[in-house]
């Protein structure tokens, strides 16, 4: 998963969990279990885990490799998905339910084209390579790599280079 749409589901349950918050008192927030995290954010949302660890760009593994970050963004996908689950476990509220129903359904929807783009990353690489002459580069270049800019032939008449080289 991306770091913009990771960012972009913090966001929605953000959202989701400033509505909720709208209007409670501290004493109310307090009762509920969530007085420190008032104490140090308000009824602001700050991205963390349910442990309370603050949101970091290292959970957004990248390697480079497009099998490697492709399973990694399948992964992320899952979890985001069983996450969504567990939360639809412990709502009561139908709005909230049926906004993490659609996140969740999100979720399959994006493992589903990772899983397609795995597939045609893996066909590629599999597939055999072809490699062509550059003719523009090899006007350019002449057999002691001297670049020639001009596209004048760079040898002389007995085939080698008239450098100093």
């Amino acid at each position: 998963m991306s770091g913009t749409e990771e960012l972009g589901h913090l966001e929605m349950v953000g959202t989701l969990v400033s509505q909720l918050t709208k209007g409670v008192s501290p004493d109310e927030l307090k009762k509920a279990g969530l007085g420190e995290y008032y104490t140090d954010h308000g009824i602001s949302v700050y991205p963390q885990n349910a442990a309370g660890v603050p949101f970091t760009a290292a959970y957004i593994g990248v390697k480079g490799d497009p099998v490697t970050d492709l399973y990694e963004d399948l992964a992320a996908e899952q979890k985001a998905r069983s996450t969504y689950e567990y939360l639809i476990d412990l709502s009561d509220d139908p709005d909230v339910t049926n906004v993490l129903k659609f996140l969740r359904q999100r979720e399959i929807v994006h493992f589903q084209r990772f899983g397609e783009a795995l597939r045609t990353v893996q066909e590629k690489l599999a597939q055999k390579k072809f490699y062509m002459n550059n003719t523009v580069n090899n006007m350019m270049n002449n057999s002691c790599g001297i670049i020639n800019l001009n596209n004048r032939n760079h040898d002389n008449n007995d085939g080698e280079c008239g450098c100093d080289r």
